[in-house]
């Protein structure tokens, strides 16, 4: 019998890319990639020639590993991207593409709300430590990322969705607006992975990702990744992957190797009940504001419609019932189905109450500023579940 010729690259849909992705038979012929575990490999007869700063597999784990290169490969097929890097956390990924990329000397120009490791790298330890220079601007105005464009502006730093407010970056327009400088363009897409949304469609160079929330999707493994042109991941594979030791374990990249199989089906239901839960409290008047780029009231609407093609508004909303921030705590303590909890993407709900001092917040919009905010990651139960437990944490909360 004639066997298929499995030696040909096939063009895949999402949900077979899921499945199949970066997966190659070794040795057992397992059909998944087994895990090693082992962080040494048997050097050939005479190793005098070797790099030991060599980023390939088969030397020492923390210049790849097994499992880490079967999950780069998948990533970066995701991602439509030449290659991909995958590192400790997300904030690790984060770091990798700034100590990499950006020299003593060079501007960055980042968007006004990002996560609160980017901030505080830009704002403290970066600047304060090796003396980068970083200008903060409303990632939505496009003529003041014009303004602060200047000629040692190296990177531009923006969420497509951004945490925790959802505001939706342009993504094209910006990348046009950073080329057109001479600077490449940093996509954090935690909020938005694929294959829901890939930034380098719309022209960015690097794509960050933090594998600890959807891609790996349990709750159960950290990770980090950048995905991008080749001629920029091999430098981060160098110099802050082996020669900085930011490296993922095997464990953890097989974990999320494994949770990647299921990402395209759970991203359905995530955004699904998303949009019905969003849908009920923009309705209930005992929510102050809420913020969801699925709802027409949602300032960036239109363009989250045009720029994720349909494809749904993601898994992450913002909110406030009306209240102090003592009423917010009540609100959330009444909960029983959905958990208060500091991550996001994982597959039980997860929600935290973000309270109105701190620096960060006087960057936020009036609504967040004055009331804080609620940030909900939507799982994946029952979406009536999660409807019947906020309805009822709000008539416990607002008692009639």
């Amino acid at each position: 019998m004639t066997r298929p010729d499995r030696t040909e690259p096939l063009t895949l849909s999402d949900l077979s890319l899921a499945v199949h992705g970066g997966i190659e038979l070794d040795s057992t012929q397992a059909l998944r990639t087994p895990l090693v575990m082992a962080n040494s490999y048997q050097l050939p007869d005479d190793p005098s020639e070797i790099s030991w700063s060599a980023t390939a597999s088969g030397l020492y784990t923390r210049n790849s590993g097994v499992n880490q290169v079967a999950l780069e490969k998948k990533l970066a097929a995701f991602d439509e991207a030449e290659d991909a890097v995958a590192l400790a956390s997300g904030v690790a990924a984060l770091h990798a593409v700034f100590f990499t990329h950006v020299r003593a000397g060079d501007h960055v120009v980042v968007s006004d709300v990002v996560y609160e490791a980017t901030w505080r790298l830009w704002t403290e330890l970066l600047p304060h430590r090796y003396g980068l220079e970083a200008t903060f601007v409303d990632i939505s105005d496009l003529d003041a990322v014009r303004a602060a464009m200047r000629p040692t502006t190296r990177l531009v730093c923006i969420e497509a969705i951004a945490n925790p407010t959802t505001k939706v970056a342009d993504v094209a327009a910006v990348a046009e607006i950073a080329h057109t400088s001479g600077a490449l363009l940093m996509v954090d897409s935690t909020f938005s992975p694929p294959p829901f949304y890939r930034p380098i469609r719309d022209g960015a160079d690097l794509v960050v990702h933090s594998l600890t929330k959807y891609i790996n999707g349990h709750g159960d493994a950290m990770g980090g990744s950048v995905a991008g042109r080749r001629e920029l991941i091999e430098p981060i594979k160098a110099d802050a992957m082996v020669d900085v030791g930011g490296i993922i374990s095997p464990f953890n990249a097989w974990q999320i190797q494994r949770g990647t199989v299921t990402l395209p089906l759970r991203l359905r239901q995530h955004f699904g009940s998303a949009q019905r839960i969003a849908e009920m409290l923009s309705e209930d008047p005992r929510v102050e504001y809420i913020a969801y780029p699925g709802l027409d009231s949602h300032p960036d609407h239109d363009l989250a419609a045009r720029q994720f093609g349909g494809a749904g508004y993601g898994g992450m909303m913002a909110f406030a019932v009306k209240g102090s921030p003592d009423t917010q705590n009540r609100f959330v303590a009444n909960l029983r189905l959905i958990t208060s909890g500091f991550s996001l993407g994982h597959d039980d709900s997860l929600i935290v109450h973000t309270g109105t001092e701190g620096g960060r917040v006087t960057t936020y919009p009036e609504p967040f500023r004055v009331h804080g905010h609620l940030r909900l990651s939507v799982g994946l139960e029952d979406t009536d579940d999660l409807l019947d437990d906020l309805a009822a944490a709000l008539n416990e909360t607002f008692p009639r």
